[in-house]
């Protein structure tokens, strides 16, 4: 009796499932645009407060705010984004975006770009929830350490005709109007015709007391850190506003300007009058120090030059703090900008005083600065940047360019239009013309020293890229070349020379030849140059004080490089954690644990987590919770995450000190995103699995209790899920693999399911991966496939050198036959898909073996001879070097091994297929060369195989359009249903679409 009643539960259990199945419904294309997404979460430094967006694919999504402490959002805004806290967590400020309906309403009417709808902004008070809106914001800043008060940009509606006697009742910019508004009014009212002022209205607004201060044409503004400082230009005002016609001709006209949140006043920086153009504004961390790049070539000039001023608001300080260090400071240029009589304060503020002070300052560079080489000027398309102590200014100076030749005797269509390709070219045609915009706007790093009052080029055309680190003022920077190795990094790419850089001189030392490395960097202290060197598979570095090279990693039982590196180039580092204080120990990675090593050599190096990881195959990673941080406090306790190698599952750990290894959180999901309040011990992170979509949680450094914050993609309770799980096999190559089978929801084991293959390299690692149904950019979605009756298997592949093809059948074709083995995977309804380098090999594959009934191939590589000496378009490289050195995996030239070119291509062997083919190519793909997709067709359709082929007109390698991407889920779906499911076969596939259908915007389905 006892087992019958135990059948009969059983039994009742499996048909309550069966029923709650049956209930649900299978997903369908239109379920994309809803599905939804947590993200950009924001913790207020107080940590009592914690933001995120949830927005779905398509349409509006929202911003949340949460008290921390409480589940239930306390505040939410519609199409809320670009959140940020006040220094003081006493204020939120976010952009609102446009409602989805009215920008689509928009583009139909094929609105310009000016007249499109506009996002707003929104300042709440968190205390008391007060929210107040700024209309048609394209920009904001807010102090990132301190102050009240947040600037931002708002378009500016020239007001007309029809607005003579009303203000925007809906207008809540501003309660104060600017004199220099309503003599804008009167003087474009006097030529209506005139063209308008440039620039935009900035809006200041102080969040503490609401009161605003309005500035009219603003080109550009900057804020401080510390939110003090407020600096903004405006440029020329043209005709429709002449300086006569002002409110007050000091602060109304061209130049730029300063605003000092604590007095409240507007100064002048600079109307000389010579400037017509401002750009890169920037500020000190303190709002002290401003600079900014201004024109210097007269209006109308076809050669642009520009210079770098600059200015102290607050001299004395500086000189102060100066001769408390031992030196002598004194302006640049000594002599100071002119002084003006200060500013207006407008709007509700406490008084209206004029201000005064700002002093100290002038030209740094122009052509006339004896340091830079002769015909170069300041580069006007890179921001300047003081160093975090002020004592440095960071810019970029550049050849000034050579006047434009117009040529006014020739017609267009007789101007001779060709390029020039030569063999000693460094780089060739294709890649100059995509690299055509960043070399006409090269700049080379370039410092101004305040404490010597020198400029000094850093960068140089030899030396091209020099890294900067703007928090600390270190004698030598680290400098970067691959000039002499341009030629050959087209097919041997990676090759650098490394530099020690003297920013006090400029002088240039090379401390490393023709190296294939990774990771190169300088310290934090800036004690020593470090870097992965790749051929000898060693962590190095360079003592700047000793002048020598040190091997870090030499006589370590473990391994840094990755083990599991499979193609013909040199392996990469597993990377490192970075640098404790003082560059005192270099902590590095090992495929499981973290190192500490000592550069001294005084200490033998030293497992930090005592191989906790690699005793337990748990891959370690620290995680770094302070976005500012410069170099790892070894005292502070250590978080981590850890990959369980053998389930999977990932998880957080913490470990302080010495001590045991301690699990936070374990299961199997995926962790990530784990962030920390500034000056809190709120924490939050980002889990989910496939069955579980990935949700936002809040904890503290304890991690004793976790809450969830939100519950996204309710409707997935409703709809045919799946599940997935790790499978294994044995290789015809002798390899044990892995992968993953994901089932549809409800699986019979005594029923047979038609199964789809995907693969790309290697996935068994994704196993927790949420898989949110989207349409397809190039692939299945797995989660629209398990919910619609398939199986879907993602099998790893591994490889040698010289035959990828060979390789991805010896492991995909044995992982389907295990499957089989098991009873409930349909021999006869079998697909296979892959896009890119899984397109080259379901390509291969299906000339191989009749396994698969139907197959999808996206952007294939058909042909290894003819897209070997192919281009890149995306890049403009040429494709020599994927296939001896990296995912093409021949290892060698064409002239060296035209067998492997030949056997590992599937055109040669197009006879072969028996499978239906779905290709897409698009005819903009810059990856893989859309011809690649064509020789395939072309060969199927004259051997008579059935064969359809998308190109999506416009498109790159992946799509890029999302209704585009609709089209091809739909479409993709409808070829595998057909033959593996018996789906009638549809239009499109019977009869193709003509180029007059096309033409006539016709289309089948």
């Amino acid at each position: 009796m006892l087992r019958i009643f135990i059948l009969l539960s059983m039994l009742g259990a499996a048909y309550a499932s069966i029923a709650q199945t049956n209930s649900k419904r299978p997903l369908n294309h239109s379920d994309y645009d809803r599905w939804q997404s947590v993200r950009l979460e924001k913790h207020a430094n107080n940590g009592q407060w914690l933001s995120y967006q949830i927005d779905p694919q398509e349409g509006d999504g929202a911003l949340f705010v949460n008290q921390v402490g409480t589940a239930t959002p306390k505040y939410r805004f519609a199409r809320g984004y670009d959140a940020r806290f006040s220094a003081d967590s006493r204020f939120l400020v976010a952009k609102l975006k446009t409602p989805y309906a009215d920008t689509r309403k928009a583009k139909l009417k094929k609105k310009k770009a000016d007249e499109m709808p506009k996002d707003s902004l929104l300042v709440l008070d968190l205390s008391s929830g007060k929210a107040t809106k700024f209309a048609n914001v394209k920009s904001y800043a807010l102090g990132k350490e301190g102050g009240s008060w947040v600037a931002f940009l708002q378009e500016r509606k020239d007001e007309k005709p029809a607005l003579k006697g009303a203000t925007a009742a809906k207008d809540t910019t501003t309660k104060a109007v600017s004199t220099s508004g309503a003599v804008a009014k009167r003087a474009i009212a006097k030529k209506p015709n005139a063209a308008r002022p440039k620039g935009d209205d900035l809006v200041l607004l102080n969040m503490a007391d609401g009161s605003r201060q309005l500035a009219r044409y603003v080109s550009g503004m900057a804020l401080s850190e510390n939110g003090q400082t407020v600096l903004y230009s405006r440029e020329s005002l043209r005709d429709s506003l002449k300086t006569g016609d002002l409110a007050d001709p000091l602060l109304d006209r061209p130049g730029v300007f300063v605003f000092r949140t604590d007095t409240r006043q507007t100064n002048l920086v600079d109307t000389t009058g010579a400037h017509k153009q401002y750009k890169g504004l920037v500020l000190d961390k303190t709002g002290n120090q401003l600079a900014y790049i201004a024109s210097a070539d007269s209006a109308g000039a076809d050669q642009k030059v520009f210079r770098l001023l600059y200015k102290n608001l607050k001299p004395e300080q500086t000189i102060a703090s100066s001769k408390k260090q031992g030196k002598s400071k004194k302006s640049p240029n000594s002599s100071p900008l002119p002084l003006t009589r200060g500013g207006r304060s407008e709007g509700r503020t406490p008084n209206g005083s004029v201000g005064g002070g700002v002093a100290g300052g002038g030209i740094l560079a122009d052509t006339t600065a004896s340091s830079l080489p002769k015909g170069w000027s300041v580069n006007e398309f890179s921001t300047p940047r003081f160093s975090d102590d002020g004592q440095r200014l960071y810019f970029a100076t550049a050849p000034i360019p050579p006047r434009a030749r117009k040529d006014t005797l020739t017609p267009d269509d007789e101007k001779v239009k060709m390029d020039i390709w030569t063999w000693n070219d460094a780089r060739i045609q294709p890649m100059q013309q995509k690299r055509l915009k960043e070399e006409k706007e090269r700049g080379f790093a370039t410092v101004y020293d305040f404490s010597t009052d020198k400029l000094i080029p850093l960068a140089s055309r030899e030396v091209p890229t020099v890294q900067v680190d703007y928090k600390a003022n270190a004698r030598h920077w680290l400098g970067i070349s691959d000039m002499p190795y341009q030629v050959s990094s087209s097919w041997d790419p990676g090759h650098t020379d490394l530099y020690l850089v003297d920013s006090q001189t400029g002088q240039k030392t090379k401390i490393a030849n023709d190296l294939v490395a990774s990771e190169t960097r300088l310290s934090p202290g800036g004690k020593y140059a470090y870097w992965f060197d790749e051929r000898d598979t060693l962590w190095r570095a360079w003592s700047v004080a000793e002048g020598k090279r040190i091997d870090l990693t030499r006589g370590l039982p473990d391994k840094f490089f990755d083990e599991e590196h499979d193609t013909p180039n040199l392996p990469g580092s597993y990377g490192a954690a970075g640098w404790t204080n003082d560059d005192r120990y270099f902590w590095v990675y090992d495929r499981y644990d973290i190192w500490q090593l000592d550069p001294t050599g005084r200490e033998k190096p030293r497992n930090l987590t005592n191989a906790w990881g690699r005793t337990n195959k748990v891959r370690l990673r620290r995680v770094d919770l302070d976005p500012d941080e410069r170099a790892i406090n070894p005292t502070t306790e250590l978080y981590l995450t850890g990959f369980w190698e053998n389930d999977k599952h990932t998880g957080i750990l913490r470990q302080q000190g010495a001590k045991e290894m301690t699990i936070l959180q374990h299961s199997p999901h995926r962790y990530f995103g784990i962030t920390k309040a500034k000056n809190a011990p709120t924490m939050s992170f980002f889990r989910g699995n496939f069955t579980n979509p990935i949700n936002l949680f809040v904890t503290d450094t304890t991690f004793a209790k976790s809450e969830q914050l939100t519950r996204v993609n309710a409707q997935q309770d409703s709809i045919r899920w799946g599940s997935v799980e790790l499978v294994k096999w044995t290789g015809t190559n002798g390899l044990p693999l892995e992968g993953l089978l994901y089932k549809p929801e409800g699986f019979d084991a005594t029923q047979k399911y038609p199964m789809l293959t995907y693969f790309y390299e290697r996935s068994a690692e994704t196993l927790n991966d949420y898989k949110a149904p989207s349409p397809s950019r190039s692939t299945i979605n797995i989660a629209y496939c398990v919910s619609n009756g398939y199986l879907v298997f993602v099998p790893d592949i591994v490889y040698t050198t010289g035959n990828p093809g060979q390789n991805a059948y010896d492991c995909i074709v044995p992982g389907v036959l295990s499957l089989l083995n098991r009873g409930y995977v349909d021999r006869a309804r079998l697909g296979i898909q892959g896009q890119s380098w899984g397109g080259y090999q379901a390509a291969y594959i299906i000339t191989r073996t009749n396994l698969f009934r139907a197959a999808g191939a996206g952007a294939p590589v058909a042909n290894m001879t003819s897209a070997y000496g192919g281009i890149r378009w995306g890049t403009g490289m040429v494709r020599q070097f994927q296939y001896e050195k990296t995912q093409s995996r021949i290892g060698g030239t064409l002239w060296d091994k035209p067998m492997n070119y030949l056997e590992n291509s599937p055109l040669f062997y197009a006879n072969r297929i028996e499978t239906p083919l779905f290709m897409t190519h698009n005819d903009a793909d810059g990856a893989v060369p859309w011809y690649q997709g064509i020789e395939m067709y072309s060969a199927l359709r004259r051997l008579n195989k059935p064969v359809w082929m998308l190109v999506y007109n416009g498109e790159d390698h992946n799509l890029v359009q999302r209704h585009n991407a609709k089209d091809l889920s739909v479409r993709m779906y409808q070829f595998f249903d057909h033959f593996l499911k018996d789906a009638p076969m549809p239009a499109w596939m019977k009869e193709g679409r003509s180029a007059v259908e096309k033409d006539r915007g016709e289309m089948k389905y």
